[in-house]
């Protein structure tokens, strides 16, 4: 038998492929609910993050529906063969969100510690424009999503780096998967918008003090905050 290539898993899309295992093999019927995040994350031996990713790749497949308030239930699945079906189709390239938030912390605190050393106006002006699009956005009650963009990007542009201008885009980018759109449809919401503009305001005010630790500070705290807010807890999911 020829050899076949060896394709390197996603972590949260192994835990995804066990889950739908038992799923499909009856372990966890139709209609049920799934074991708490924590437990699931216990018996399996990871974080809880990485369970929560996930939830969201077989709810984006179809196999589960995610109750805010309620929990996550296996769905009827007709017509479709359980024991034949993966989620190989889903995300297949797609980074998992709260481990992109992980590294985008790593890599856009230093581009804002930078950005305080070597912005000029118009990168500052660039930046105050993103969050002010933001605003307006927000105010209007369409995610910021482009306005969100243009800020990281305005951060990163200070640098001069074109290696790290589209390092940053391509995390940016990523969010545009469907993972990181369905938690980001269970846990965006306008309050949510309002404090990511808010840390925005003291990244962009650190760069225009010239404070290289502030900024770098900002941007940790930014990315924090928002790993926080997609990891809260289900009842908190779409509370406005």
């Amino acid at each position: 038998m020829p050899l076949q290539a060896v394709a390197p898993q996603r972590l949260y899309r192994q835990i995804a492929e066990q889950l739908r295992v038992l799923i499909g093999n009856g372990e966890f019927a139709t209609g049920t609910r799934l074991p708490a995040e924590r437990d699931l994350a216990k018996q399996l031996g990871v974080s809880r993050p990485s369970v929560r990713e996930a939830l969201i790749a077989l709810e984006v497949a179809g196999w589960v529906e995610v109750r805010s308030g309620s929990g996550v239930y296996v769905q009827e699945r007709k017509g479709v063969s359980n024991n034949r079906t993966t989620i190989s189709d889903s995300a297949a390239a797609e980074w998992g969100p709260l481990e992109l938030i992980r590294a985008r912390r790593v890599v856009e605190g230093e581009t804002a510690a930078i950005a305080a050393r070597l912005a000029k106006r118009r990168d500052t002006d660039a930046m105050r424009a993103a969050i002010d699009q933001m605003a307006a956005y927000a105010a209007d009650g369409v995610m910021p999503l482009d306005g969100d963009r243009a800020f990281h990007t305005a951060v990163v542009q200070a640098s001069g780096n074109s290696v790290l201008v589209e390092t940053v885009q391509a995390f940016w980018d990523s969010r545009r998967g469907p993972v990181f759109e369905r938690l980001g449809g269970h846990f965006e919401t306008a309050p949510s918008w309002r404090a990511a503009i808010g840390e925005h305001e003291v990244v962009l005010a650190a760069v225009r003090a010239r404070d290289a630790s502030a900024a770098r500070d900002a941007m940790h705290s930014h990315m924090d905050k928002a790993h926080a807010r997609f990891s809260a807890s289900w009842r908190r999911a779409n509370k406005t």
